[in-house]
């Protein structure tokens, strides 16, 4: 199982890596989940998370990167199971509620083809059991408050509510506004605002992160994200 540590001593594992990541955050003693991945990979994730915490409950926080299907499916189920308070961007709380968030627009010929079918035939598979979230992120949110050496970000762009999770201004779990499947690029091929997305790439840089782990794929440097911001951004 792929695993981070911060200098302060927090660490990361990446505890489901199929149609999408998610990442078990451990601090102390306080265990944080972000995304929670398709329901088909509900009990893949759970194996994963009891195999890191066998004698311990799993999870205080669920934080949402975003809430696209295949990053919240599982949100209801682990809510329920582990008693955890979710948290999420304050922009698409009302989308969790009505267990449904509108699938972004494509940045690719092809991309923008598989979403307009997309929000067309709007599948079943597309949804997920509603849940209410327990806190919202409008801008920043820093748990310190809590307890933890983490602090989000709004990171719009991929979707009007997309948040970073940066751990110990070490670490950045950024969801889908940087892609970690393409070599040599971070460009996701679905977005709805690509101006706010490349801005949001902006404010990654400036939290002094080296390290950033997307919602699909590998982890990013920072010398990538940095060569993509300075390719892309219009201030260049």
């Amino acid at each position: 199982m792929k695993s981070w540590k911060t200098k302060q001593g927090s660490e990361i594992f990446k505890v489901l890596d199929r149609r999408s990541n998610a990442y078990l955050i451990c601090c102390e003693n306080v265990n944080l989940l972000v995304d929670s991945g398709m329901e088909l990979d509900f009990q893949y994730l759970q194996s994963n998370i009891s195999t890191l915490l066998p004698n311990q409950r799993n999870t205080g926080y669920l934080i949402l990167t975003h809430s696209h299907y295949d990053h919240c499916q599982n949100a209801f189920a682990i809510q329920k199971l582990e008693g955890c308070k979710i948290i999420m961007s304050e922009n698409e709380s009302e989308y969790a509620k009505n267990g449904y968030t509108p699938l972004p627009d494509g940045t690719y010929p092809l991309t923008r083809l598989i979403s307009w079918i997309g929000v067309k035939l709007r599948p079943k598979w597309v949804e997920y059991v509603p849940f209410i979230p327990d806190i919202l992120v409008t801008d920043e949110l820093n748990l310190a408050g809590y307890g933890l050496p983490i602090r989000l970000i709004h990171t719009q762009g991929h979707s009007k509510g997309s948040i970073s999770i940066l751990v110990d201004n070490e670490i950045a779990i950024v969801g889908d506004a940087l892609f970690g499947v393409f070599r040599n690029s971070v460009f996701p091929p679905f977005a709805d605002d690509i101006a706010g997305m490349i801005n949001s790439w902006g404010k990654l840089l400036d939290t002094g992160c080296q390290t950033f782990l997307p919602g699909h794929g590998n982890e990013i440097t920072r010398i990538l994200l940095q060569k993509e911001y300075d390719k892309f951004s219009p201030r260049q």
